[in-house]
């Protein structure tokens, strides 16, 4: 009876905290849906009053947000995709490779993560220059790619140590390769590590402005994030519309966390494999 009262508790208190952490949003929501909101409700709203979607097509329409958003959407899958084949190699290397220089090369991956991003844009940008990268997209996936590989190694570097040698030594011994353990025995036990990877590179990259900005300097080549900083200061007090500019902005990154969620959870795929 005891243990039941507890568990009614435990349930009871995260609700409670997950309808706090869902007011806000709530609340912004309820504001978009608001014509001509030039000033905050006094009251937070949960529920519309009225379901006004003008907001909605004012920003997609007459703010270029289709294309910005189109912009946003190949920046952002082609940096996630490119993080994940060169992050999950290079882990492997060093989590399973003996090679002269490995321990040193990962101590500078480490090291790397110490020194804040803005601090290297300028060095970045001046080598982006001679290359003639800057103001294209090329330019601005090879920052976030090369931003994000250290940090994501180390992450699943220490996943991938998880994994028992002992599938890898029977598929090596039946004439496999490096490339086949990678491929058919990492990768599939590894999808809990990688699709919180993913989600993390995604929506990382989804909202990051600075280093836009930096790069791009043509209007119709702007990410999504630059046009909600111009927004916010163009229309400051048009809450109705820069609400609705946010949730068009969180879309994306919802529905890349519930299509990776039955990822996140383990269950036991290594374990299974060894006993099978």
């Amino acid at each position: 009876m005891k243990s039941k009262l507890n568990q009614i508790l435990k349930h009871l208190i995260l609700l409670f905290m997950v309808i706090l952490a869902l007011l806000p949003f709530m609340n912004m929501i309820t504001t978009s849906l608001i014509p001509n909101a030039y000033v905050l409700p006094s009251e937070p709203q949960i529920i519309p009053k009225q379901f006004y979607f003008g907001n909605y097509v004012a920003v997609w329409e007459g703010e270029d947000f289709g294309r910005y958003f189109l912009n946003s959407v190949f920046v952002t899958c082609i940096t996630t995709v490119l993080t994940l084949i060169i992050a999950s190699m290079s882990a492997y290397g060093f989590a399973r490779l003996n090679f002269p220089g490995k321990n040193i090369i990962f101590n500078i991956y480490i090291y790397s993560l110490m020194i804040p991003a803005i601090l290297a844009l300028v060095s970045q940008f001046t080598v982006l220059q001679r290359l003639n990268l800057v103001n294209t997209y090329a330019g601005l996936i090879v920052l976030y790619v090369s931003g994000g590989v250290a940090g994501n190694t180390f992450f699943l570097k220490g996943f991938f140590e998880t994994i028992p040698r002992a599938l890898e030594e029977s598929v090596i011994m039946d004439g496999g390769s490096r490339w086949t353990v990678y491929r058919h025995i990492i990768l599939p036990l590894s999808r809990p590590a990688l699709a919180t990877m993913a989600i993390g590179t995604f929506s990382g990259t989804w909202m990051e402005v600075f280093t836009a900005l930096t790069i791009i300097k043509t209007q119709s080549k702007r990410t999504l994030p630059i046009a909600i900083k111009l927004l916010q200061n163009g229309k400051a007090t048009q809450w109705g519309i820069i609400f609705a500019a946010s949730i068009i902005v969180l879309i994306p990154i919802m529905t890349i966390f519930i299509l990776f969620n039955k990822q996140f959870i383990n269950p036991g795929g290594s374990q299974g494999a060894i006993k099978g």
